[in-house]
């Protein structure tokens, strides 16, 4: 069993729990439909874990998080696109 802690895994979701659980969701989704993962094998089939993995690693990230981290500026007032990017 993979041991993941919440710490590890909000810093990648600009730490909202809400955007974590649908970050998780959203890449655990895709991989039900087909889509590989992005790091190598881990115990388990299941996409959620996967999917949590791949968060806690940094394979995985909200687009905004990714764009702050690189040095962009990131506008409150824009609205945010929960949209999942690979790094």
């Amino acid at each position: 069993m993979v041991e993941l802690s919440l710490e590890q895994l909000l810093p990648r979701s600009g730490w909202s729990v809400y955007r974590l659980s649908r970050l998780a969701a959203v890449r655990a989704l895709e991989l039900a439909e087909g889509r590989p993962s992005l790091i190598g094998k881990i115990n388990t089939d299941k996409p959620t874990t996967i999917a949590l993995e791949e968060i806690r690693q940094g394979k995985v990230m909200l687009k905004s998080v990714a764009d702050a981290q690189k040095g962009k500026k990131v506008s409150v007032q824009e609205p945010t696109r929960e949209v999942v990017t690979s790094v």
